[in-house]
């Protein structure tokens, strides 16, 4: 099947993204943003500690990195439907045992087995399926697709609030499972029924050349370090917030106007890539970001003003999801975005792991969010200094 066969208007294309923005709201919904709120709950009822439930957390978002590289290579030659069925498959049997784990053990192996469901369901597979399904209009395709998946914390927070409410946390686990299997399962295996496109090579390089190339390398530590500084950033803002003086209801109003600005950001992104070079907004995205996240640790305040702060920030990150799902396409096209994108993502996946924790710690150390804020700024200036060298010639 030729390439642009797949990227002609028509109903299985809608049905593709629909499907898609369905799956991707459910399984983040279920997968991630659940575990913030049921977390306070399954320290009170097992004993477990905090620390140790969130490193099975952040271990499924490791292995859901390192998964994602063989992953990736399935992708380019079989196309997304075995894998994200698979995933769905594997995703519910990871709740069910989270659901019966009788020991800490059990429950950071169940949480292991997520990270494997993750690799195949979250946004890689998708981004690889929107790539090469969409060709030349993968980028309305994927803005959509980030702006409906952006909204799974607005519907999976309440709403496990209430289950935790009713049946516990382990009942809780229960549902959203069975939840998953009765919508995600049928939707990849019947949604994800195009042909996969045999597209012609657009570079001489292979993707283990290009995976060794400077400017892939530079991209590599470039999209890490923006991705650590945007994601402490997202978990440690509260705790700055408060320490500024805020209640710690108005710093979660703050968090969540960050999100609609996530939304906003994200809603300007195909205008914003029409305009510019891929060197001139990577950097132009990294670098404020950075500047943001700096002057929320130098501004004592007013309130406003710190809000408006955090919203700039969400847009900053909104837009930066997007940079990263264009990464690889902008610079070497969508031959082997699968694989290349598995081997780039794995990096900024272990250090958006590692970034919660490592907020908390440095605030310890430097005495303050503050000044977290501050040493976050720096390295995402660092990060917006080394994406201009990502560009190949």
């Amino acid at each position: 099947m030729r390439a642009d066969t797949a990227t002609r208007p028509g109903t299985g294309l809608r049905r593709v993204l629909i499907v898609l923005c369905t799956t991707e709201i459910i399984s983040w919904g279920v997968l991630y943003y659940a575990f913030p709120v049921l977390l306070p709950t399954i320290s009170s009822q097992t004993g477990w500690s905090l620390a140790a439930i969130t490193a099975g957390f952040s271990g499924s978002q490791i292995v859901a990195g390192l998964v994602g590289i063989p992953v990736g290579r399935l992708l380019d030659r079989h196309g997304p439907r075995a894998i994200m069925t698979t995933g769905s498959v594997v995703a519910v049997l990871a709740l069910v045992a989270l659901a019966s784990a009788r020991s800490l053990a059990l429950f950071t192996a169940a949480w292991l087995v997520a990270g494997v469901a993750m690799a195949g369901i979250f946004y890689a597979p998708a981004f690889a399926a929107l790539t090469r399904w969409y060709g030349p209009r993968r980028v309305s395709a994927l803005t959509a697709l980030t702006l409906v998946a952006g909204l799974a914390s607005t519907v999976f927070a309440p709403l496990t609030a209430v289950l935790n409410t009713a049946v516990d946390w382990r009942g809780t686990y229960l549902v959203l499972a069975g939840f998953l299997a009765v919508t995600t399962i049928p939707l990849h295996l019947w949604g994800l029924r195009l042909p996969w496109p045999a597209i012609e090579h657009e570079t001489a390089h292979t993707p283990s050349a290009v995976a060794r190339s400077r400017p892939f390398l530079v991209l590599v530590v470039a999209m890490s370090l923006a991705a650590f500084s945007v994601y402490a950033v997202v978990i440690n803002l509260v705790p700055l917030l408060t320490g500024r003086g805020m209640t710690t209801s108005a710093a979660a109003v703050a968090l969540g106007l960050g999100g609609l600005g996530q939304v906003a950001g994200r809603l300007g992104y195909a205008r914003l890539a029409a305009r510019t070079s891929v060197r001139t907004r990577t950097l132009l995205v990294l670098l404020v970001s950075a500047v943001v996240t700096a002057l929320l640790g130098v501004v004592p305040g007013p309130a406003l003003l710190l809000i408006a702060g955090s919203v700039l920030a969400g847009v900053a990150r909104g837009i930066f999801t997007l940079v990263q799902a264009t990464a690889i396409t902008d610079r070497w096209g969508s031959v082997h975005y699968g694989q290349l994108n598995g081997v780039l993502t794995a990096p900024v996946m272990l250090t958006a792991a590692v970034a919660p924790w490592a907020g908390s710690a440095l605030a310890a150390w430097l005495g303050g969010y503050p000044a977290v804020f501050v040493v976050l700024g720096v390295i995402g200036v660092l990060a917006a200094a080394l994406s201009t060298a990502s560009v190949p010639r």
